[in-house]
C-alpha cells in the first residue's frame, strides 16, 4: 500500500545530458498526453528539465508538426504562458492482429484515438500469404492518412521458435518459424516494425488505455483461443529473452490431464481458455456466450468452475513471483464471462494479502475484446511516447534540476 498523500503523483522525468534527447522527448510527450496542454515552464518544473532544453524540443517537435501551439492561457496576473498540445492529425500508428481464424487492423491516431478498424476473415495464416497482404495494406492507409507514420505493430499468439512445443493446434499459428518477418517487413514498409505475441501486445494497450493506466505493475491473463500473460514492470513489458515471457498457457496445471497439442498433457489451456470453453460447449459454442450464461447453460457453469480453479493458483503464483499491483483479466471473453469468472475464483494466501489494497487483487480489462488489436497498434506509439528510464515522484509542480542541457 503506497504512504504517499493523495495529491502526489508519479511521472517521469527528464535527463539534461545531451545524450537523453531521445528520452526528454518521449518525457514531453508523454506528459503533454496525460495532461492535455501545458506551459514551457510547467512542462520543465514538471520533468526536471532546464526551460531551454523544453524549448528547444518542443520547437522540434513543433516543426515536425507532432505539436500545436494552443496560444496564449488567459489566466492570472502577468503575461500569460503560451501552452502546447500534442496535434492528433500529426502521426499515426498502424497495428495487425494475426488470429488463427482473422486479420484485425488498427490505425491510431497520436492521441492514441482509434481512427480506423476493421476485421477480415483469413482462410491462409501463413508468412507467404500476410506479409504481402499487410504491406498492400499499410500503403492503402497512407493514401487515407497523410500523417507520419511511426511504425507498425503485428501481434499473433506465441510461443515463437520453440523446440519440443509442436507449435500446432487450434491456438498457434503454423509456418512462421524461421521467419524474419520484423525485417521483411520493415524492409518492405520503410518504417520501424515490432513483432509481439498477443498477451503482451494486450497488456501495453491496457497499459495506455484500459485498467492499467497509471498502474507500474501489473499482469495481465490474455484470453484469446488459448491463454497467455502479458506483464508490466516498472511501466515497460516484460518479453524475456526471445519473446515468450508469459506463455503461461502450456503450464501444466493438471498433470497427466487433457493431452494439449503442445505434447504435453495437463496444461493450462486445456482448462481455462476459449477454446476449451468451445470444446466443452460443443454444437451450442455457435451462441452467443453472454445469453448462454445467462441461461445457465451446464456446459457454461462446469467451465467457469473448472476454469476458476485452474486459474486462481495461477494467480497466486504470479503474485508471490512479480508482486504485481493487480491482476487484469481481458481477451476475447465477453465482460460478463470475465466478471463470472473473477466472481468464483478462490484465491489462496499470497503476498497480495494486504489491508487497504487501492485495486481489488483481481479486475477486469477495460479495453474490450478486440484489445488485442488495440495493442498491436499501440506497440509503435508505445515506442514512441512513452519514457523508458527514470520516473520521479513528487508534487504537481516540483523544482527543477539545476543541470543544464
Amino acid at each position: 500500500m503506497s504512504t504517499e498523500a493523495p495529491e502526489r503523483q508519479k511521472f517521469t522525468i527528464g535527463k539534461n545530458p545531451g545524450r537523453s534527447r531521445a528520452h526528454n522527448r518521449r518525457v514531453v510527450l508523454d506528459l503533454l498526453r496525460s495532461h492535455g496542454q501545458l506551459g514551457r515552464k510547467q512542462i520543465a518544473d514538471m520533468t526536471r528539465l532546464t526551460t531551454q532544453a523544453v524549448a528547444n524540443i518542443i520547437d522540434e517537435l513543433l516543426a515536425e508538426n507532432l505539436l500545436v501551439d494552443m496560444g496564449r492561457l488567459r489566466s492570472g496576473r502577468g503575461q500569460p504562458p503560451v501552452q502546447f498540445a500534442i496535434n492528433p492529425d500529426g502521426a499515426i500508428t498502424i497495428g495487425f492482429e494475426i488470429s488463427v481464424s482473422h486479420l484485425v487492423t488498427t490505425v491510431l491516431d497520436l492521441h492514441g484515438q482509434i481512427r480506423e478498424q476493421a476485421s477480415v476473415a483469413l482462410t491462409d495464416t501463413g508468412p507467404a500469404a500476410l506479409i504481402p497482404r499487410i504491406v498492400a495494406e499499410v500503403a492503402a492507409i497512407r493514401l487515407r492518412f497523410p500523417a507520419a507514420l511511426l511504425g507498425v505493430g503485428v501481434v499473433m499468439p506465441g510461443p515463437f521458435e520453440i523446440e519440443g512445443l509442436s507449435g500446432v493446434g487450434p491456438t498457434t499459428l503454423p509456418g512462421w518459424a524461421g521467419i524474419d518477418a520484423t525485417a521483411q517487413l520493415a524492409a518492405q514498409i520503410g518504417v520501424p516494425v515490432v513483432i509481439e505475441n498477443d498477451a503482451n501486445a494486450a497488456a501495453v494497450g491496457e497499459s495506455l488505455f484500459g485498467a492499467g493506466q497509471g498502474l507500474s505493475d501489473f499482469c495481465m491473463i490474455y484470453f484469446g483461443g488459448g491463454i497467455g500473460l502479458g506483464m508490466i514492470h516498472d511501466s515497460q513489458p516484460i518479453r524475456g529473452a526471445f519473446g515468450n515471457a508469459g506463455e503461461i498457457g502450456h503450464i501444466v496445471s493438471a498433470p497427466g490431464g487433457r493431452p494439449c497439442a503442445c505434447g504435453q498433457s495437463g496444461c493450462l489451456e486445456r482448462y481455462a481458455s476459449l477454446d476449451a470453453l468451445r470444446e466443452r460447449l460443443g454444437p451450442a459454442a455457435t451462441g452467443d456466450l453472454p445469453v448462454l450464461l445467462a441461461q445457465e447453460h451446464p456446459a457454461m457453469l462446469e467451465w467457469l468452475a473448472e476454469a476458476s480453479a485452474h486459474l486462481a493458483p495461477v494467480v497466486t503464483m504470479l503474485e508471490n513471483i512479480l508482486d504485481p499491483e493487480t491482476v487484469i483479466l481481458g481477451g476475447e471473453l465477453p465482460d460478463a464471462l470475465i466478471d463470472a469468472l473473477i466472481a468464483r475464483l478462490t484465491l489462496g494466501t499470497s503476498v497480495a494479502n494486504r489491508r487497504n489494497r487501492p485495486l481489488p487483487r483481481v479486475i477486469r480489462a477495460r479495453t474490450g475484446h478486440r484489445i488485442a488489436a488495440l495493442g498491436a497498434a499501440a506497440l509503435p506509439f508505445f515506442d514512441t511516447i512513452v519514457p523508458k528510464l527514470d520516473t520521479g515522484v513528487g508534487l504537481s509542480a516540483p523544482q527543477r534540476s539545476a543541470a543544464h542541457d
